[in-house]
């Protein structure tokens, strides 16, 4: 047959294969991951901010801006002491009710250290206060011209710094009678004492004292307030030429009979006397604020191994 020996035609079948998709790998995990975590940091940190005070957050606001300053006041980590991030793990001894006061252990610390830096000025100035009285006492002993008028040389420490006392006893005036010329061993005294204060930089303040006598003299209203301020200003002349610096002199006062030494006898030749206060700092700033150093009162002692002259015992002789 005619067909049959027709070969059959191939039959084709077309076979269409989906194409698989492409993996997407695991980088949004990540990216997810972080994004929690930080969500995470974000709200705790919320919550942390929430349930502090503004005490605790001042006090970790402090500690980050400088934490070295934080180290240097004894705080920060290694230190042994407590600091102002407060580490887990116990309790908290510097809570007052549950919170930290970190102000206030700051300011605390803060005041301790200035108080402690003061007492340490304060006791070094006085132990120069005290090599500065030993040279003194040392230089007027151990001239013999000078060694007759020892006794009537008081040297002491008071709350404004050292204190030189310089009066006048029995016979032995410092000034010529109603003047203010001053005598050969009152200069040769002065500018010794100039000597010694010139090795320093303290402020210097002279006072010159009359005693109560009335100022008899011919010339219209010159009285004792006139006398003792001369007095004291020929003073300041004999300490420059000793060698005091003219700068470190800061106050010259006449005081005339208002602050006497005897109160017991106005008339008493140790109420006539010159007064060299070597300030202190304390005594120097109160100045400075237009404050007013403490007239000398009685000192405590004369110089070492000289009798002592009470005022008491002493006689009115000219003035």
């Amino acid at each position: 047959m005619a067909g049959d020996s027709k070969k059959l035609q191939p039959i084709i079948v077309k076979r269409v294969r989906k194409a698989a998709h492409a993996h997407h790998g695991g980088a949004w995990k990540i990216a997810y991951a972080d994004f929690v975590t930080a969500m995470m940091a974000f709200f705790l940190l919320m919550w942390l901010l929430g349930s502090t005070t503004e005490g605790d957050r001042k006090g970790i606001a402090d500690y980050f801006n400088s934490p070295l300053k934080v180290s240097l006041l004894g705080g920060g980590s290694g230190s042994g002491d407590s600091s102002h991030v407060i580490k887990g793990g116990g309790t908290d001894l510097s809570r007052t009710t549950g919170q930290v006061k970190m102000g206030d252990i700051d300011a605390r610390r803060k005041t301790v250290n200035l108080q402690a830096l003061k007492e340490n000025q304060k006791r070094l100035e006085m132990q120069r206060m005290e090599q500065l009285k030993q040279r003194i006492e040392s230089a007027l002993t151990n001239n013999p011209q000078l060694a007759p008028f020892t006794s009537q040389i008081r040297l002491d420490i008071t709350a404004d710094g050292l204190r030189i006392l310089i009066v006048d006893a029995q016979n032995r005036p410092m000034f010529d009678s109603g003047s203010a010329l001053v005598k050969d061993h009152m200069r040769q005294i002065l500018r010794e004492v100039g000597k010694s204060l010139a090795e320093v930089d303290n402020k210097i303040t002279l006072a010159g004292h009359t005693d109560a006598a009335p100022y008899s003299s011919g010339e219209r209203g010159y009285s004792n307030w006139e006398l003792s301020a001369d007095r004291a200003n020929a003073s300041r002349r004999e300490l420059i030429a000793g060698g005091l610096n003219e700068r470190q002199v800061v106050r010259v006062l006449g005081l005339a009979s208002s602050s006497l030494l005897d109160k017991d006898n106005p008339m008493s030749p140790a109420n006539r006397r010159i007064s060299i206060i070597v300030m202190n700092q304390e005594a120097e700033e109160r100045h400075e604020l237009g404050g007013d150093v403490s007239p000398p009162a009685v000192p405590s002692e004369p110089l070492p191994g000289i009798p002592d002259i009470r005022p008491s015992s002493l006689t009115p002789v000219n003035r």
